[in-house]
C-alpha cells in the first residue's frame, strides 16, 4: 500500500513570510508595505536611474514598442505590474527588465515563478544577456534533470575545479564511492559544501528560484532589494509575498489576470480569497498594469476573439496571415483564409466512472475524426493538441483514440491530451477543444469561468477546432458572443468532415463583456476590508490587547519613528516614507 505523508515545507514557509511582513521593518520598503495593504494613495518614492540607450539585452530578440514602454517604465518605479496576454513575449520583457536592472543598480535581483517549468524558462533567457545567474532547486529536485542544470547551484558546487576546492572533492567523491562517510568527515563536507554554495550564491548576479524556493534558509542571510515574479497571477497571496520579504525596495510582477489564477484544492480556502494572486488583488486596488500589445503566436483570425473580449481590442499582430497558413494542407476548413471552425455536437454528456467528473462520447467519436483528418494530412501529433475542461473527458479521449483510431496505435499514443489547466503558458500549431457539457437545466460547470475560455481560445498557433453543443453554451453571454462570431465568419459547421455546411442555428444579440466584471471562482478581497474587520475587532469590548491603534485605510497610515512597533498586536510599526 502507498502512505501520502502530508510535508509541510511550503506553507511553513509561506507563514514566515506573512510573519516577517508583519513584524520586521525590514523584510519590505514601507512604500512597498503600505501598497501591498491597499493604500494606494501613498506617495510613490522617486527612483533615479539613468535609462539605457539601448533597452533590448544582448542575446535577446530585439523589443516592440509595448516590450520597450514596459522596460523604461519598470526601471522608474517601485512597484510595477505588467500583463502579458498570450503570446506576447513575456519571457523575453522580463529577463530584458533583470539584464538592466542587475546592470544599473547595485545588489543582486532575485527572480521567481510559482512553477520550476517556468523558472527554468526565464533562467535560460536571463543567462543568455550574459549575466551570471545561479538557479536554486529545492534540494528534493536535484536529481531532476533540467534544461539549465549546469546553471543550478547544486551542479556548480559539484563541478567547482579550483584549487582551493580540493578537499571538498575529495570528500564528494569519498562519499560517491562509499555511499557514506565518517560522522567527522560529513561534519567537514557539509561545512565545505555551505561554505562553497554561500560563495557561488554571493558572487551571483541574479538568483533564480521557485516563490517557495525563496524561502529556502541558504539564502536567509541575502538582501535583494529587486525582484522580479513571472507568472505572479497563478501563485497564490502567500506565495507571491515570499520573494519580497527579503529586502525588496523595487518589485515587479509580471503575469495575465485575465487567464487562469493559482490552483487551490481546498473549496473553502479559494471561496475565503486564497484563489486570487496578489497580483489581481493589487489590479483591484486601482494599480494600472502596463499591458504587453503585440502577439506573436496565433492567426490573426485566432486573436480577433480573445483581443476584443479579454483585451479591449488592443493586442496587435506581429505575424501576418501568410506566416499561420501551412500551405498543401488538406484540411476542410470552411474559409480558406479563417483556420478554424465550431463543429455543432448534439451528444449527451454523462458523468464518468469516477463519479466526480463529465464525459461526451459523441464529442469523443468527432475528436478521433478530426485528429485522423489532421495526421493523414501530415500534421505529426506532436504538433496537435486536444484539450478539455473535464478529467473524465481526458481519459475517454486517450482511451478511445488509441482504441478506435483508424492509422496505426503509435501515433494516437503520441498525441498530447490535457485539461485546458495545465496548457496554460504553453502552444500548439493545432488546437482541438472538447466542451463535454451537454444538457437541459445543470449548466456548463468549468466552462462558465471567463479566464478558462481565454486560456482555451489562445494555445493555437495555426488553427482550432471546438467541439460543443451550442444550444447549451449560448445560455451563457460570453459563450454565446464567441459562438455568434463563429457564425458571423461561416465557421460554425455541423455534418460529416468531407461535406462540412453552416449551421442554421440563431443565437441572441451579443452583450458587451467587461473583463473587470468577469466570473471568477472565490471572492475578491481587498485589504481594506480586512483593516476595517480589524478595527471593528480591536474597538469592540471583548478586545483585551490593550492599546492598540486602529488602521486607517481611508487616510494614510500613521507614521510612527523608525523601529517602531505596534505593541501587543504582533503587527509591525509603520516606517518612514
Amino acid at each position: 500500500s502507498i502512505d501520502f505523508v502530508w510535508k509541510s515545507t511550503s506553507f511553513d514557509r509561506m507563514q514566515a513570510a506573512m510573519r516577517s511582513f508583519a513584524l520586521d521593518e525590514k523584510s519590505v520598503s514601507p512604500y512597498l508595505y503600505r501598497q501591498l495593504l491597499g493604500f494606494c494613495d501613498t506617495e510613490e518614492p522617486e527612483i533615479r536611474v539613468t535609462l539605457p540607450k539601448k533597452f533590448s539585452a544582448p542575446g535577446l530578440p530585439a523589443l516592440n514598442h509595448s516590450q520597450i514602454s514596459a522596460v523604461k517604465s519598470v526601471l522608474q518605479k517601485s512597484l510595477s505590474l505588467i500583463q502579458g496576454p498570450p503570446g506576447t513575449g513575456k519571457t523575453v520583457t522580463s529577463a530584458t527588465i533583470v539584464y538592466h536592472l542587475a546592470k544599473i543598480n547595485h545588489g543582486q535581483t532575485l527572480v521567481c515563478a510559482p512553477s520550476n517549468v517556468a523558472v527554468d524558462q526565464l533562467t535560460e533567457k536571463i543567462h543568455a544577456t550574459g549575466l551570471r545567474v545561479v538557479r536554486l532547486c529545492a534540494k528534493s529536485r536535484e536529481a531532476v534533470g533540467s534544461l539549465v542544470e549546469p546553471l543550478t547551484l547544486h551542479y556548480q558546487v559539484r563541478h567547482l575545479n579550483t584549487p582551493d576546492k580540493a578537499e571538498l572533492r575529495k570528500l564528494q567523491q569519498l562519499k560517491d564511492e562509499q555511499g557514506e562517510l565518517s560522522s567527522a568527515d560529513e561534519k567537514k563536507y557539509l561545512q565545505l559544501k555551505r561554505a562553497t554554495e554561500r560563495e557561488i550564491l554571493h558572487n551571483a548576479q541574479v538568483i533564480a528560484c521557485t516563490c517557495v524556493g525563496a524561502g529556502d534558509p541558504r539564502l536567509q542571510s541575502f538582501r535583494f532589494r529587486q525582484v522580479l515574479v513571472d507568472e505572479s497571477t497563478q501563485a497564490t497571496e502567500p506565495e507571491g509575498l515570499m520573494p519580497l520579504v527579503l529586502g525588496a525596495r523595487q518589485v515587479v510582477f509580471v503575469g495575465d489576470h485575465c487567464q487562469l489564477g493559482p490552483v487551490v484544492m481546498c473549496k473553502k480556502a479559494a471561496k475565503a480569497g486564497l484563489s486570487q494572486s496578489l497580483f489581481e488583488r493589487l489590479v483591484h486596488l486601482g494599480i494600472r498594469p502596463i499591458r504587453l500589445q503585440v502577439q506573436y503566436r496565433m492567426h490573426p483570425c485566432l486573436s480577433e476573439f480573445p483581443s476584443n473580449t479579454f483585451y479591449e481590442g488592443t493586442l496587435q499582430n506581429g505575424v501576418t496571415m501568410e506566416e499561420r497558413i501551412q500551405k498543401g494542407l488538406d484540411f476542410p476548413w470552411p474559409s480558406e483564409t479563417r483556420p478554424m471552425f465550431f463543429y455543432n455536437c448534439i451528444g449527451q454528456e454523462e458523468i464518468s466512472s469516477s463519479g466526480t467528473s463529465y464525459l461526451n462520447r459523441w464529442e469523443a467519436t468527432i475528436c478521433e475524426k478530426i485528429v485522423t483528418q489532421f495526421l493523414k494530412a501530415g500534421v505529426t501529433p506532436s504538433q496537435i493538441g486536444v484539450i478539455t475542461p473535464y478529467e473524465g473527458q481526458r481519459s475517454h479521449l486517450v482511451s478511445y483514440m488509441q482504441r478506435a483510431g483508424s492509422l496505426r496505435t503509435q501515433l494516437y499514443t503520441e498525441l498530447e491530451v490535457a485539461s485546458v489547466d495545465s496548457f496554460q503558458g504553453r502552444e500548439k500549431d493545432y488546437i482541438i477543444l472538447s466542451c463535454v457539457r451537454s444538457n437541459e437545466k445543470q449548466g456548463i460547470g468549468f466552462l462558465n469561468d471567463p479566464r478558462r475560455l481565454n486560456v482555451a481560445l489562445t494555445r493555437a498557433k495555426y488553427g482550432v477546432v471546438i467541439l460543443g453543443n451550442p444550444k447549451v453554451l449560448a445560455k451563457q453571454p460570453l459563450w454565446n458572443n464567441l459562438l455568434v462570431h463563429f457564425k458571423e465568419g461561416e465557421c460554425l459547421v455541423e455534418g460529416p468532415l468531407s461535406s462540412l455546411k453552416q449551421s442554421t442555428i440563431q443565437f441572441r444579440k451579443p452583450q458587451k463583456y467587461y473583463p473587470d466584471q468577469r466570473f471568477i471562482a472565490g471572492a475578491r478581497y481587498d485589504a481594506r476590508d480586512v483593516l476595517a474587520s480589524y478595527n471593528a475587532r480591536m474597538s469592540g469590548p471583548e478586545n483585551s490587547t490593550g492599546g492598540i491603534p486602529p488602521f486607517v485605510a481611508s487616510q494614510q497610515p500613521p507614521v510612527m519613528p523608525a523601529g517602531a512597533a505596534i505593541d501587543g498586536a504582533g503587527t509591525r510599526g509603520w516606517g518612514g516614507s
